[in-house]
Formats: structure tokens, sequence, C-alpha cells
């Protein structure tokens, strides 16, 4: 029986590949390439949804490009591990394999996210500086911004890249700055994007602006700096706090595990049980929401 059904699902999984390769070959790729890469250069107006789907975005903000073209392939994929893990675990394999694979892929994204966008925030001062420069050895605003991108180093070069498409592509230097910095989310980059807006609609002396702007930018990280180091005995307590637990469990599991076994096997220990993991869950959440604020 269970022969029979894997390769059932083997058979399942070519035939969505077949599919998709039908798809893919029907479609023109040459033109759709000339399309992505226009629309990657577009801006986006702050009044309308961007154009990229959730899941591209948070992928792009992640640097991890886009998944949308092979989407159906890594469904089809999931779809069928989880089905596998049904029949040869139960359901309990089941739904481990329907959730957590989104959930580690939505951790990793985010976290790597945060990291990549700290980073950006730590260079961006060193643009403006250069930019600095280049206005005071007689470049215009909107050359100084651009050679300083092609100065700079990744990550903030890569993802400021789109910047320089657009602007090759037409579109004005506020508009391709204000698309980059509500792309990533980031106040700082907010604050270059309107810097440039004024300067472009008011005029006045944009170097003075730009290191007005590297000096709140600086202060703002060391601020952050500062609030770090004075919160982390809370940060250490809070995560002690929500491992302990875990830590006991896991040293009842290797020095007595009938222990569990048997208050597992009892239905009164295992309300006592599942009691205790919803508990330790809320406790965290809340633990994480305090840090969070602070």
């Amino acid at each position: 029986m269970i022969p029979a059904l894997i390769l059932f699902l083997i058979s399942f999984l070519m035939f969505v590949m077949s599919l998709s390769l039908v798809y893919r070959a029907l479609r023109d790729p040459a033109t759709n390439r000339v399309l992505d890469r226009l629309g990657e250069g577009q801006p986006v107006i702050a009044q309308k949804p961007l154009s990229v789907a959730w899941l591209d975005r948070a992928f792009l903000q992640a640097g991890l490009g886009r998944p949308s073209d092979r989407l159906g392939l890594w469904l089809g994929i999931w779809a069928v591990v989880a089905v596998l893990a049904g029949l040869l675990g139960g359901w309990a394999y089941f739904l481990i394999f329907v959730v957590l694979p989104p959930l580690l892929l939505r951790l990793y994204v985010s976290w790597r996210y945060q990291r990549r966008v700290r980073r950006m925030v730590e260079q961006l001062p060193q643009l403006l500086d250069h930019c600095v420069r280049s206005l005071k050895a007689g470049r215009t605003l909107s050359d100084a911004v651009l050679h300083a991108i092609e100065s700079s180093s990744d990550p903030l070069k890569s993802s400021i890249s789109r910047v320089s498409r657009n602007v090759q592509l037409g579109v004005s230097l506020p508009e391709a700055v204000e698309d980059f910095a509500e792309l990533y989310e980031r106040d700082e980059f907010r604050m270059f994007a309107l810097g440039l807006k004024v300067n472009h609609r008011y005029g006045g002396n944009a170097s003075e602006l730009l290191e007005n702007l590297i000096l709140l930018i600086r202060e703002r990280d060391q601020g952050a700096r500062k609030l770090k180091a004075m919160t982390g005995e809370t940060r250490v307590t809070a995560m002690v706090l929500a491992v302990l637990p875990l830590l006991v469990g896991g040293y009842f599991m290797l020095t007595n595990p009938s222990y569990l076994t048997k208050v597992w096997s009892d239905p009164s220990g295992q309300h006592m049980l599942l009691t205790a993991v919803a508990l330790q869950a809320i406790g965290c959440l809340g633990l994480w929401r305090m840090v969070r604020s602070i």
C-alpha cells in the first residue's frame, strides 16, 4: 500500500513540474524579462500599494531575490513532503511539516532582513559623506548621489542601486529615493528621501542638509546603542526565564525519562503538561513584547 502511495505522489509531483514547464514555455521569456526590469525600475507612489506581492517584497527586502518564478514548484514539493510525512508518521508529523517550514522560513527571512537593513543603516552615513565631498567638489546633487551609490559597498550598494535604475528610466532623484525608503521601511532612509525632496522643491544648501542628516543618523545610532546597553540586564533576564522551563524539562528527560512518560500517560497529567506548554508560550510572547517595547 505504501509503495503505491509513494509512486502516486512521485507521479503527481512530476505532473505538477510538467505543467510548470509547459506554462513557462508558453510565455515569451525575452518579453517578460524586459517587463520585469521595467517593473523593478518604476517608482511606487506612496498612496498606492506596492506592485510586488508580499512574498516578493519580503524576499527582496532580505536580499534573496524573487521567489514567485518557482513558487508553484516549491509549493508542490512542500505538499508532497507533508503528505509523505503524514502517511509514514501520522497526523502529528503531517501537521508539523505543514506548520513548521513556513514558520522557519518566515523567521529566517525576518532575521535576514533585520541584519541586512541594520548594516545598510550603518553604511548610510558613509554614502552621505561621499555625497557631501562630491558636492563641495562641484558636482550636482543628482550626480553626487549616483556617484556615491557606485562607490558604496554591499549590502547598501546592491539595495540602493534601484535608485540608479529609476533615475536612468527618467524618474526624479527624490522619487527614486522615496521608493527605496518605502521598500525598506526605515526612518533613516525616509529622512534621506525627505531631505532630497525638500531640496529639490525649495532649494538650499544641499551639503549642509546632508551633513545635518549624517549627524542626526549617528546620534540616533548612538542613542540606540546606549539604550541597548542599559536594557541588557532586562533582555538577559527575559531569555533566562524563557529558556529555564525548557532546560528543566530536558533535565528530567535525561535523568528520569519515565517520569514525564508516566505523567503524559495520565489524562490529568496531559492536561497539566499542555497547560504548562500554553503558559510557556504565552509567557515567552509577553516577555518578547516587553523587551521589544523598551
